[in-house]
């Protein structure tokens, strides 16, 4: 899997933040984590177009009402990040669970990249 700094959407020249990823590498397949704070279910998009998976969630940082920020240290409204996936995934199997702004993602690898065991018969 490689990271990509690109994505074709929304727009290219949009500004972004880059969301902290965890990508942790089992004999069955890859669980990857990324860090979204801010970002409600329904403003995250997740893609996989081809080889590319994209992550894409848009910040929804409210205010109270009567009260304005006077210093803000995220002013970028959007995270965006896409990987190059391996072709031992299987890119059909990919589960996504999001909780308190932790995305997990699990993603297979096909069932021949996967491990086997050999049975050893006796002659």
């Amino acid at each position: 899997m490689t990271d990509k700094t690109q994505v074709a959407e929304p727009r290219r020249d949009e500004a972004t933040l880059l969301p902290p990823v965890d990508v942790i590498e089992d004999a069955n397949g890859i669980t990857l984590y990324a860090d979204l704070p801010g970002v409600s279910k329904d403003k995250l998009r997740l893609q996989v177009e081809g080889e590319t998976l994209s992550i894409e969630g848009e910040l929804a940082l409210d205010m109270p009402e009567g009260m304005e920020a006077i210093h803000a240290e995220v002013e970028l409204p959007r995270y965006r990040r896409a990987f190059t996936l391996s072709k031992e995934l299987d890119t059909e199997k990919v589960s996504a669970e999001f909780n308190h702004g932790v995305l997990r993602l699990r993603i297979p690898k096909v069932e021949h990249a996967q491990p086997r065991r050999i049975q050893v018969q006796v002659l």
